[in-house]
Order: structure tokens, then C-alpha cells, then sequence
């Protein structure tokens, strides 16, 4: 069961990522590998903990992205929009 798990989880993450970013996936790979070790699944937490670490790495570059676009345009707000 866990090998069918893995399987899934590696070919999902392999065919998720166009280009090949490690941003995030190796800080969350390592405290998931960590966590999921304790918790008797270690390579399921490795996996996990870079897809999650992926889409925090993703949230922040977007909120960086927004902060500098709003900074670009200061007169402006997001009350204008409405």
C-alpha cells in the first residue's frame, strides 16, 4: 500500500511542475521527512512536506507580487475596485 502511495505521489509531483523549481520542496522534504518519520511514514512525509513546502514557497512569491504591484500604483486602492 505504501508503494502504491509513493508511485502516485512521485508521479503526481513530477507532472505538477513544468519547469524544475525546488523552491520550498526541499525545506518542507526535509520537515516532512522528519515528521513523517516519527509518525512511521517517512517517505510519505518527504513527498508531502514538499508539495507543501512548494505552495507556501508559490503563496509567498504572490504576496510578493501583489505588495509590489500595489506599491507600483499608490494611488491606488483595493476600495477602488468595488
Amino acid at each position: 500500500m505504501n508503494r502504491i502511495v509513493l508511485a502516485a505521489a512521485f508521479i503526481g509531483l513530477s507532472l505538477s511542475f513544468v519547469a524544475a523549481e525546488a523552491k520550498g520542496c526541499i525545506k518542507g522534504a526535509i520537515i516532512g521527512g522528519i515528521a513523517g518519520h516519527y509518525a512511521g511514514h517517512g517517505k510519505v512525509g518527504v513527498v508531502a512536506g514538499c508539495i507543501i513546502g512548494r505552495h507556501e514557497a508559490n503563496k509567498a512569491d504572490a504576496e510578493r507580487e501583489r505588495a509590489a504591484t500595489q506599491r507600483s500604483r499608490p494611488g491606488h486602492t483595493e476600495d477602488d475596485r468595488i
